[in-house]
């Protein structure tokens, strides 16, 4: 199936980095009365920063629904010792969101911290989040990943990008071959242009579908000619915000 490769990436990703228990160190210093969602928790060195390390800690919130999860997440970027200590960890940036994320018949697979290089302006580094998502379906399969960025302004962080859809794999089909599924795949990087004293971003997308039916006993699958575009965001002195509309590429 074409969600299989986007699935073995993820299966592991939402705690592998925290084995250190840093994590848990921060949970219990900010948060000892609630719980912590372990396998989505997520920490990860700021590469190119140094003894700066990442860390999310989701935390569910409670709910009568069956099935039905909201998660506050609390975003930390954390100052380690000299010697690398991490229970001598302190907080050097943080962003508490009520409500930031919530799970019913999609779930989130895994959070992931992204540290490439988003210099959005002399002295502001930004890093992202990417949430990955999986459907439940099997005759509507469904997955998706969104990225947002996160910037360092002090003792706090900003949330300068919000959620943008970087990948999205769904279709519909009989379970057995007729069926069509499409694929988006966008990928962020900074341009030289700026708005508001920050860097421009340039979202560049590639839209695949194909198409499967039975001829006798064969499954054929067409594979329609691929389009792609890009769109520029532009920073409004908060947040960035999409250009309206999109060009060809």
């Amino acid at each position: 199936m074409f969600l299989a490769s986007l699935l073995m990436a993820v299966g592991t990703a939402g705690h592998a980095a925290c084995e250190t228990g840093l994590a848990e160190r921060m949970h219990a210093k900010l948060h000892a009365d609630r719980a912590l969602d372990h396998e989505r928790a997520a920490c990860q060195p700021w590469r190119g920063v140094n003894g700066r390390v990442i860390v999310v800690l989701p935390l569910p919130r409670s709910s009568s629904v069956p099935g039905f999860t909201q998660f506050d997440l609390d975003v930390l970027v954390v100052q380690l010792a000299d010697n690398g200590n991490s229970e001598r960890a302190t907080i050097v940036s943080r962003l508490f969101e009520s409500e930031a994320l919530r799970e019913y018949d999609v779930r989130i697979r895994a959070i992931k911290v992204d540290t490439s290089r988003y210099v959005l302006a002399d002295g502001a580094r930004a890093f992202g989040l990417r949430v990955l998502r999986q459907g439940a379906s099997r005759l509507s399969p469904y997955s998706n990943e969104t990225l947002s960025l996160y910037l360092p302004q002090g003792s706090k962080l900003a949330k300068v990008l919000d959620g943008v859809e970087v990948v999205l794999e769904r279709g519909e089909w009989d379970a057995n071959c007729a069926g069509s599924f499409e694929t988006v795949r966008s990928n962020l990087s900074v341009a030289r242009s700026t708005t508001h004293g920050y860097a421009d971003l340039v979202l560049r997308q590639s839209h695949s579908e194909t198409v499967s039916s039975a001829q006798g006993e064969t499954c054929t699958t067409q594979e329609r000619q691929s389009t792609f575009s890009s769109q520029t965001w532009r920073y409004d002195g908060s947040a960035y915000r999409a250009a309206k509309g999109s060009t060809p590429d």
